[in-house]
């Protein structure tokens, strides 16, 4: 009894330290929802209220093309952002998922030099490779189009060692029944181990849509900066350097930073469960 009688004190003092951390980081976060909800002045005056002054929606109708204001295309940034982030996802996910079953499995002559080179690209500094992608989409006549910002990203290489890793933990003779009844290479892959490797495919389209949401660098480097081929993170960054509008903005600045952050947040709490259990599922069933 006295124990229990204890526990409660520090139980208390435990939680209200986890309370103030939690009240600490989330702060922010309910300043961008309250102040994109705000006028400029009252979140120029006011920028830690809680309280929007008067309260608003006229930044979220400006957002969605409510007002017939075009100074600020937020919608052909998401939509830019919405259509690059499908493809480059999909693309990934299937041409990672092929790249790294054949490293894994197919024994063909310079093998381990193509996964020595992965491993070369995955040690280089993106910011290196970004006056050679320019140099090569230039090159190729693509520069400042659609292709020039999704091609060069539809296949990463931390991607295709996550899917080779994966697949060498499964055991080859879940595939030899499948080859006895005389499946193909493909079918194989297809039909039988992919839909094992569950977990790394989650993990790996929950990186690849952060990454291609929230690229910056590439678009930059590939296109011109004109509004039709923006996404939400560069049309924020010319919005937030002041190249869209004067005043500080602050209202529709943090609704439009709110926005690019919402789509992250909802497909990793969506995935999360998968994404912690990734670890514990695959190999062989008796």
């Amino acid at each position: 009894m006295n124990a229990r009688t204890s526990n409660p004190v520090k139980t208390i003092v435990l939680y209200a330290a986890l309370l103030a951390f939690a009240v600490l980081f989330i702060y922010p976060f309910l300043i961008q929802i309250s102040t994109s909800f705000k006028t400029d002045p009252d979140a120029a005056n006011n920028p830690l209220s809680l309280v929007p002054n008067p309260f608003t929606a006229q930044v979220w109708q400006r957002i969605f093309g409510q007002t017939g204001d075009a100074s600020v295309p937020v919608t052909t940034w998401v939509r830019n952002s919405v259509l690059i982030t499908i493809v480059v996802t999909a693309a990934r996910v299937f041409l990672d998922s092929l790249a790294g079953y054949a490293l894994s499995r197919l024994h063909f002559r310079g093998r381990k030099a193509v996964f020595a080179g992965l491993l070369a690209v995955m040690a280089v500094p993106g910011v290196a490779l970004l006056i050679p992608k320019f140099l090569m989409v230039n090159y190729l006549g693509i520069y400042d189009t659609y292709t020039a910002m999704i091609l060069p990203l539809v296949v990463d290489a931390a991607g295709v060692f996550i899917m080779k890793q994966f697949f060498d933990s499964v055991p080859v003779s879940i595939e030899e029944a499948a080859r006895m009844d005389g499946a193909s290479i493909f079918r194989t892959f297809w039909s039988v181990v992919l839909p094992m490797a569950k977990p790394a495919l989650i993990t790996l389209t929950i990186l690849s849509f952060q990454g291609s949401w929230n690229e910056f660098s590439h678009f930059l480097v590939v296109t011109r900066g004109t509004p039709e081929h923006q996404t939400l993170v560069t049309g924020l960054a010319s919005m937030t350097s002041g190249q869209l509008g004067a005043g500080t903005q602050y209202p529709l600045k943090l609704g439009t930073a709110l926005l690019t952050t919402i789509p992250v947040a909802l497909l990793f709490f969506a995935l999360q469960r998968y994404f912690i259990r990734g670890a514990n599922e695959g190999g062989v069933k008796g």
